[in-house]
């Protein structure tokens, strides 16, 4: 557990200082694609960094492939039951939901991707960065070239009011090759991020909610950590079911 908190708190410095200069205002869930790499010293500082840090970034890695496969076998497990669990199904659900949110954020209007989001989710983005930004003369350029990569890295169970499988969460990890930044209205002059594609982690926490589903929450990519504790501190699946009165 030491050790744990140790590199958590080593990798939030870092984090912290490389992020301090460009805070994250922008993209679904407030989150904007940084753009502090995007120049010729930004990489060579991260080449640096990554070598100064390859054993604690190996760690991580490892970590994040355990919670992984451990979400994959949970969801393999459910899918005996209820074949909607099965991994190449939701992979259809979760790729809709990162497009369409998208889409919706790009023509400032959340409320279009309403059925793909629980309703706190979509109003809270409404309110609290697109309805702002537009009040400050500013907006937000989202472009998705192409999702490369999904990784599911947290699930966790329920049965809520005695419904099967109601308010269960998973999480998933999401690699999209994209546009991400924050310009003038008036003007078009960029105030963060920058026009360059290029590829972007992001985590996207799903809620089941009648029969379907939604985004609940978008986290960056960096906090994966803080979702593979959390498996970590999961019973098995099995005992899980029993819990909820499935078995």
């Amino acid at each position: 557990m030491w050790h744990t908190r140790t590199a958590l708190g080593v990798i939030g410095i870092l984090t912290l200082a490389l992020l301090v200069s460009e805070p994250a205002l922008a993209g679904p869930g407030g989150k904007i694609a940084s753009a502090l790499f995007d120049t010729f010293w930004g990489r060579v500082l991260m080449v640096a960094l990554s070598l100064v840090f390859l054993p604690l970034i190996t760690w991580v890695y490892l970590r994040e492939r355990g919670a992984e496969r451990r979400t994959r076998a949970d969801l393999a497990y459910i899918a005996q039951f209820d074949h909607r669990f099965h991994w190449t199904r939701l992979q259809e659900r979760v790729s809709a939901c990162f497009h369409r949110v998208h889409a919706a954020w790009r023509h400032e209007d959340a409320a279009e991707a309403a059925q793909f989001m629980t309703d706190w989710y979509w109003q809270n983005q409404q309110l609290v960065y697109l309805d702002q930004w537009a009040e400050q003369g500013l907006v937000n350029h989202c472009q998705v070239k192409k999702v490369t990569r999904l990784r599911p890295m947290l699930f966790i169970h329920r049965n809520e009011r005695g419904i099967a499988h109601e308010g269960s969460r998973l999480v998933v990890s999401i690699t999209a090759y994209m546009q991400d930044y924050l310009a003038e209205r008036a003007g078009g002059k960029v105030v963060e991020g920058s026009k360059r594609f290029k590829e972007v982690e992001t985590l996207w926490s799903f809620l089941y909610e009648g029969g379907l589903w939604r985004v609940a929450q978008i986290d960056a990519g960096s906090n994966t950590l803080s979702y593979v504790e959390q498996i970590a501190a999961l019973p098995p699946i099995e005992e899980t079911l029993l819990i909820n009165g499935m078995r």
